[in-house]
């Protein structure tokens, strides 16, 4: 069996970045959803490549860096862009971020994506809190020996924390922003889905589907990180719209809904996350 992936060179550099500031929440940043990063204070940003362990992005719409600040009066660490099993990365390359950041401290993680719409109400734009997921990718980043801190069977009842997930739609509510609830289904990709399999999709219960942030939530439980998601329905499954699917209309989408996702972001900081 292979050995797994050594975190603690990864920990090291950023410890000596951070200077002794401890980050109390860790943010995932989907495709063209960076904004969220102007609104952070007292900035330090570190491109993927300067960092042991991370590889550079090869997907347009994440930047590929890594933005330490505070946001809302909290010390944050978040990644603009993150890795993908579709480019070729391992489940432990694609969730060796979201270790190191727990090794760091982090009590709660924030993850966001960019979703395909398999709720049939479902419209470009809307914001949907994750309730729960379904693993299609059939990975685990588990797999393997047991790495210190992290547990070998973690309960997965409710991988999304429900006070989070309040906190959210109260910060929501607030602002006059509109916030669904659903359930996530993450697959492999990189080719979008064909209508059949979206129609397989609704029947097991999936309301979004993307090709990421299910395997960081497993890893985040593991060190017991209480975590919160949410998808930024982009565009309808196929076979639901009519359009044909394109990564630009992703992008263009996640801009425009950018700044309201990221006030309930901030909020939810703000909060205590």
């Amino acid at each position: 069996m292979p050995d797994r992936p050594d975190i603690a060179p990864t920990v090291a550099f950023l410890r000596s970045q951070l200077s002794g500031r401890t980050p109390a929440v860790g943010i995932v940043l989907g495709s063209g959803l960076g904004g969220l990063v102007s609104r952070m204070t007292d900035r330090l940003t570190i491109p993927y490549g300067d960092i042991p362990g991370f590889y550079g992005s090869t997907v347009v719409g994440h930047k590929g860096e890594l933005v330490m600040g505070r946001l809302a009066e909290v010390e944050v660490i978040a990644q603009s862009g993150r890795f993908h099993l579709y480019e070729g990365h391992a489940a432990d390359t694609v969730t060796l971020p979201v270790r190191a950041f727990a090794e760091l401290g982090i009590d709660s993680l924030i993850v966001t994506n960019a979703a395909g719409g398999v709720r049939r109400t479902f419209r470009p734009g809307t914001l949907m809190v994750i309730a729960d997921h379904i693993n299609l990718t059939f990975r685990n980043p588990l797999f393997g020996s047991v790495l210190e801190g992290e547990e070998r069977f973690p309960d997965m009842s409710d991988p999304y924390d429900a006070r989070l997930r309040e906190t959210a739609h109260r910060v929501a509510a607030t602002h006059g922003i509109p916030l669904a609830d659903g359930v996530y289904a993450g697959l492999l990709g990189p080719s979008y889905e064909t209508p059949a399999e979206v129609r397989m999709l609704e029947r097991l219960g999936a309301d979004a589907v993307g090709m990421s942030t299910v395997l960081e939530v497993v890893a985040a439980r593991a060190r017991g990180v209480r975590c919160l998601g949410i998808s930024t329905i982009t565009n309808p499954a196929a076979g639901i719209g009519h359009e044909a699917l394109d990564h630009a209309d992703v992008l263009e989408v996640g801009k425009r809904v950018a700044d309201s996702l990221a006030t309930i972001i901030e909020g939810v900081v703000g909060e205590g996350a």
